[in-house]
Protein backbone atom coordinates (compact mmCIF):
# COMPACT_ATOMS: atom_id res chain seq x y z
CA UNK A 1 0.00 0.00 0.00
CA UNK A 2 1.08 3.65 -1.24
CA UNK A 3 2.30 5.64 1.71
CA UNK A 4 0.88 9.01 1.26
CA UNK A 5 3.08 12.05 2.25
CA UNK A 6 2.32 15.01 4.01
CA UNK A 7 3.13 18.40 3.66
CA UNK A 8 6.02 18.73 2.57
CA UNK A 9 8.52 20.79 4.44
CA UNK A 10 10.93 22.31 2.47
CA UNK A 11 9.73 23.81 -0.80
CA UNK A 12 12.00 24.85 -3.29
CA UNK A 13 11.08 27.34 -6.29
CA UNK A 14 12.76 27.97 -9.83
CA UNK A 15 10.88 31.50 -10.46
CA UNK A 16 10.84 31.29 -14.38
CA UNK A 17 9.31 33.18 -16.97
CA UNK A 18 8.89 36.81 -15.77
CA UNK A 19 10.37 38.33 -18.72
CA UNK A 20 8.11 36.33 -20.65
CA UNK A 21 4.93 37.16 -19.21
CA UNK A 22 5.85 40.89 -19.56
CA UNK A 23 6.54 40.39 -23.27
CA UNK A 24 3.41 38.47 -23.75
CA UNK A 25 1.73 41.83 -22.81
CA UNK A 26 3.54 43.42 -25.00
CA UNK A 27 5.08 45.61 -21.66
CA UNK A 28 8.96 45.67 -20.83
CA UNK A 29 11.09 42.93 -18.98
CA UNK A 30 11.19 45.21 -15.67
CA UNK A 31 7.23 45.18 -15.40
CA UNK A 32 7.61 41.36 -15.77
CA UNK A 33 10.31 41.36 -12.70
CA UNK A 34 8.58 43.64 -10.84
CA UNK A 35 5.39 41.61 -10.97
CA UNK A 36 7.37 38.68 -10.11
CA UNK A 37 8.76 40.25 -6.46
CA UNK A 38 5.22 40.66 -6.33
CA UNK A 39 4.17 36.90 -6.43
CA UNK A 40 7.35 36.01 -4.44
CA UNK A 41 6.40 38.12 -1.64
CA UNK A 42 2.77 36.33 -1.71
CA UNK A 43 3.76 33.16 -2.56
CA UNK A 44 6.04 32.49 0.20
CA UNK A 45 3.51 33.93 2.89
CA UNK A 46 0.97 31.67 1.21
CA UNK A 47 3.63 28.50 1.97
CA UNK A 48 4.20 29.24 5.44
CA UNK A 49 0.75 29.67 5.80
CA UNK A 50 0.00 26.15 4.38
CA UNK A 51 2.35 24.46 7.07
CA UNK A 52 5.97 24.77 4.54
CA UNK A 53 8.50 25.67 7.09
CA UNK A 54 11.47 26.00 4.63
CA UNK A 55 10.71 28.08 1.39
CA UNK A 56 13.87 28.29 -1.27
CA UNK A 57 13.30 30.62 -4.14
CA UNK A 58 15.81 30.87 -6.97
CA UNK A 59 15.85 34.47 -7.74
CA UNK A 60 19.06 35.03 -9.40
CA UNK A 61 21.71 32.40 -10.50
CA UNK A 62 24.97 33.09 -11.39
CA UNK A 63 24.41 33.16 -15.08
CA UNK A 64 21.87 35.53 -15.32
CA UNK A 65 24.62 38.19 -14.20
CA UNK A 66 25.64 37.89 -17.76
CA UNK A 67 22.63 39.65 -18.40
CA UNK A 68 22.30 42.89 -20.24
CA UNK A 69 23.41 45.98 -17.46
CA UNK A 70 19.70 47.53 -17.72
CA UNK A 71 18.09 44.55 -17.23
CA UNK A 72 20.32 44.02 -13.92
CA UNK A 73 20.10 47.48 -12.77
CA UNK A 74 16.06 46.82 -12.62
CA UNK A 75 16.64 43.59 -10.69
CA UNK A 76 19.11 44.79 -8.12
CA UNK A 77 16.69 48.11 -7.57
CA UNK A 78 14.41 45.44 -6.67
CA UNK A 79 16.51 43.53 -4.48
CA UNK A 80 16.89 46.81 -2.41
CA UNK A 81 13.00 47.49 -2.52
CA UNK A 82 12.43 43.72 -1.12
CA UNK A 83 15.23 43.98 1.54
CA UNK A 84 14.58 47.36 2.64
CA UNK A 85 10.73 46.75 2.89
CA UNK A 86 10.27 43.18 3.98
CA UNK A 87 12.88 42.03 6.97
CA UNK A 88 11.17 43.86 9.36
CA UNK A 89 8.11 42.22 8.54
CA UNK A 90 9.82 38.78 8.02
CA UNK A 91 11.26 39.84 12.24
CA UNK A 92 7.98 40.16 13.04
CA UNK A 93 6.28 36.60 11.61
CA UNK A 94 9.17 35.02 13.03
CA UNK A 95 10.90 34.00 9.93
CA UNK A 96 14.20 33.49 9.14
CA UNK A 97 16.25 35.02 6.33
CA UNK A 98 18.80 33.20 4.34
CA UNK A 99 20.44 34.55 1.08
CA UNK A 100 22.16 31.77 -0.45
CA UNK A 101 25.23 32.46 -3.03
CA UNK A 102 27.85 34.53 -3.47
CA UNK A 103 27.55 38.35 -2.14
CA UNK A 104 30.89 39.49 -3.60
CA UNK A 105 29.05 38.73 -7.36
CA UNK A 106 26.06 41.73 -6.17
CA UNK A 107 26.43 45.14 -5.24
CA UNK A 108 28.01 46.35 -2.01
CA UNK A 109 24.88 47.76 -0.82
CA UNK A 110 22.96 44.65 -1.76
CA UNK A 111 25.14 42.42 0.17
CA UNK A 112 25.08 44.65 2.98
CA UNK A 113 21.23 44.62 3.12
CA UNK A 114 21.29 40.36 2.98
CA UNK A 115 24.04 40.55 5.74
CA UNK A 116 21.25 42.51 8.07
CA UNK A 117 18.63 41.27 7.35
CA UNK A 118 20.17 38.07 7.86
CA UNK A 119 21.06 38.99 11.42
CA UNK A 120 18.04 40.65 12.14
CA UNK A 121 15.99 37.55 11.74
CA UNK A 122 18.54 34.69 12.90
CA UNK A 123 16.49 34.39 16.03
CA UNK A 124 13.15 33.51 13.20
CA UNK A 125 11.79 30.75 14.49
CA UNK A 126 8.44 30.13 12.59
CA UNK A 127 10.07 29.05 9.12
CA UNK A 128 13.13 29.24 6.87
CA UNK A 129 12.62 31.81 3.67
CA UNK A 130 16.01 31.26 1.63
CA UNK A 131 16.47 33.70 -1.79
CA UNK A 132 19.28 32.60 -3.74
CA UNK A 133 20.78 35.61 -5.75
CA UNK A 134 24.26 35.03 -7.36
CA UNK A 135 23.83 31.34 -6.81
CA UNK A 136 24.87 28.38 -9.09
CA UNK A 137 24.61 24.54 -7.81
CA UNK A 138 27.75 23.72 -9.13
CA UNK A 139 29.81 26.60 -7.78
CA UNK A 140 28.00 25.44 -4.44
CA UNK A 141 29.41 22.14 -4.82
CA UNK A 142 33.10 23.59 -6.23
CA UNK A 143 33.19 25.58 -3.27
CA UNK A 144 32.22 22.89 -0.77
CA UNK A 145 34.65 20.60 -2.48
CA UNK A 146 37.57 23.04 -1.76
CA UNK A 147 36.64 23.56 1.85
CA UNK A 148 37.33 19.33 2.21
CA UNK A 149 40.31 19.83 0.75
CA UNK A 150 41.30 22.19 2.69
CA UNK A 151 40.30 20.21 5.93
CA UNK A 152 42.24 17.59 4.59
CA UNK A 153 40.30 14.51 5.56
CA UNK A 154 37.76 12.30 3.82
CA UNK A 155 33.84 13.54 4.49
CA UNK A 156 31.03 11.57 4.77
CA UNK A 157 27.63 13.11 3.07
CA UNK A 158 26.48 14.94 6.24
CA UNK A 159 29.64 16.49 6.59
CA UNK A 160 29.70 17.84 2.66
CA UNK A 161 26.35 18.87 2.72
CA UNK A 162 27.44 20.84 5.94
CA UNK A 163 29.77 23.00 3.74
CA UNK A 164 26.95 24.00 1.35
CA UNK A 165 25.18 26.85 1.21
CA UNK A 166 22.25 25.65 2.72
CA UNK A 167 24.27 23.96 5.49
CA UNK A 168 21.29 23.65 8.78
CA UNK A 169 18.69 23.23 6.06
CA UNK A 170 16.64 20.06 5.18
CA UNK A 171 17.17 19.05 1.63
CA UNK A 172 13.66 20.04 -0.64
CA UNK A 173 10.92 17.54 -0.45
CA UNK A 174 9.62 19.30 -3.14
CA UNK A 175 10.93 21.35 -6.13
CA UNK A 176 8.58 23.78 -8.55
CA UNK A 177 9.84 25.60 -11.49
CA UNK A 178 7.35 27.61 -13.53
CA UNK A 179 7.71 28.54 -16.88
CA UNK A 180 7.45 25.52 -18.69
CA UNK A 181 11.13 24.42 -18.99
CA UNK A 182 11.54 21.30 -17.42
CA UNK A 183 14.97 21.01 -15.99
CA UNK A 184 17.35 22.15 -12.88
CA UNK A 185 19.66 24.74 -14.41
CA UNK A 186 22.34 24.26 -12.10
CA UNK A 187 19.72 25.34 -8.98
CA UNK A 188 20.62 23.02 -5.80
CA UNK A 189 22.12 20.18 -7.84
CA UNK A 190 22.80 18.41 -4.40
CA UNK A 191 20.39 18.82 -2.65
CA UNK A 192 17.52 17.98 -4.90
CA UNK A 193 18.88 14.13 -5.54
CA UNK A 194 15.36 12.85 -4.09
CA UNK A 195 13.26 15.86 -4.16
CA UNK A 196 10.09 15.55 -6.39
CA UNK A 197 10.02 17.71 -9.47
CA UNK A 198 6.87 19.58 -10.31
CA UNK A 199 6.70 21.42 -13.70
CA UNK A 200 4.16 24.11 -14.55
CA UNK A 201 3.59 25.72 -18.05
CA UNK A 202 2.54 29.11 -16.16
CA UNK A 203 5.20 31.97 -16.03
CA UNK A 204 5.68 32.88 -12.47
CA UNK A 205 3.84 35.79 -12.15
CA UNK A 206 0.90 33.81 -12.78
CA UNK A 207 1.55 30.81 -10.67
CA UNK A 208 -1.13 31.65 -8.21
CA UNK A 209 -2.01 30.22 -4.48
CA UNK A 210 -4.00 28.11 -6.48
CA UNK A 211 -1.40 26.31 -8.75
CA UNK A 212 1.01 26.06 -5.30
CA UNK A 213 -1.55 24.41 -3.69
CA UNK A 214 -2.18 22.04 -6.51
CA UNK A 215 1.17 21.22 -6.34
CA UNK A 216 1.21 20.35 -2.84
CA UNK A 217 -1.62 17.90 -3.45
CA UNK A 218 0.68 16.36 -6.72
CA UNK A 219 3.29 15.90 -4.26
CA UNK A 220 1.16 14.11 -1.64
CA UNK A 221 -0.18 11.65 -4.23
CA UNK A 222 3.51 10.71 -4.67
CA UNK A 223 5.61 7.84 -2.97
CA UNK A 224 8.87 8.20 -1.95
CA UNK A 225 11.28 5.44 -1.78
CA UNK A 226 14.87 7.15 -1.43
CA UNK A 227 16.06 3.78 -3.32
CA UNK A 228 14.13 1.76 -1.37
CA UNK A 229 11.77 -1.34 -2.76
Amino acid sequence: MMERNGTPKHVAVIMDGNGRWAQKRLLPRSAGHRAGLKRMISLSEHAFSVGVKYVTLFALSAENLSRPQEELDTLFSLFRDYFSGNTEKLKGKGVRLRVLGDPALLPADIAEMIRVGERETSSGRNGTLAIAMGYGGRQDILSAVNEAVRRGKPLGAEEFSALLATAGMPEPDLLIRTGKEKRLSNFLLWQCAYTELYFSDKLFPAFGNADFDRALKEYASRERKFGRI
